[in-house]
This record gives structure tokens, C-alpha cells and sequence, in this order.
């Protein structure tokens, strides 16, 4: 299945017929980072990153499991909850 996030010159391509439900998808854009996802109402959820440091950690992941797997890490060292 083709990667439903990409992105060109214009900005983000979504395709959401294609995403899992509660899945993320990830992508970098004028150094900058957004996760995706759709819930299980289908509705789409976009955060936008600008951290320079963490865009640089999330760039280096080469799919969504070590994204997410990045992004538990960084919630245990921020002490932040889910």
C-alpha cells in the first residue's frame, strides 16, 4: 500500500481513505514536522512540530513504529502523560 502522506512544493498530500484508524503517519515539511492520524470516528488529527532537535530525531526515523517508539521515549523523559 502506498504510503498515505506526502509531501511537494505546495505543502502536505493526504490521502485518508487510505490511512488506518489509529495508526500514525508522519512527515517533515519546511523543517518542520506533522503527525497524522485518523481516529476511530474518522476524523483526521494533525500536529505540527517546529522543535528543531526533535523534527531532527523524527527525520531519522525510517517508519512509524520507530516514530512511535521515539515519541514514547521523549514522554517518559518529559515526564508528560498521555
Amino acid at each position: 500500500m502506498d504510503y498515505p502522506v506526502s509531501v511537494n512544493e505546495n505543502g502536505l498530500n493526504l490521502k485518508p481513505e487510505k490511512m488506518e484508524k489509529e495508526k500514525l503517519y508522519h512527515c517533515i515539511f519546511q523543517n518542520k514536522a506533522f503527525l497524522i492520524f485518523k481516529d476511530s470516528q474518522d476524523v483526521l488529527n494533525c500536529y505540527e512540530i517546529e522543535q528543531e532537535d526533535l523534527v531532527e530525531q523524527i527525520r531519522k526515523c525510517d517508519n512509524d513504529n520507530e516514530l512511535e517508539k521515539l515519541f514514547e521515549g521523549y514522554i517518559k523523559g518529559q515526564n508528560l502523560k498521555n
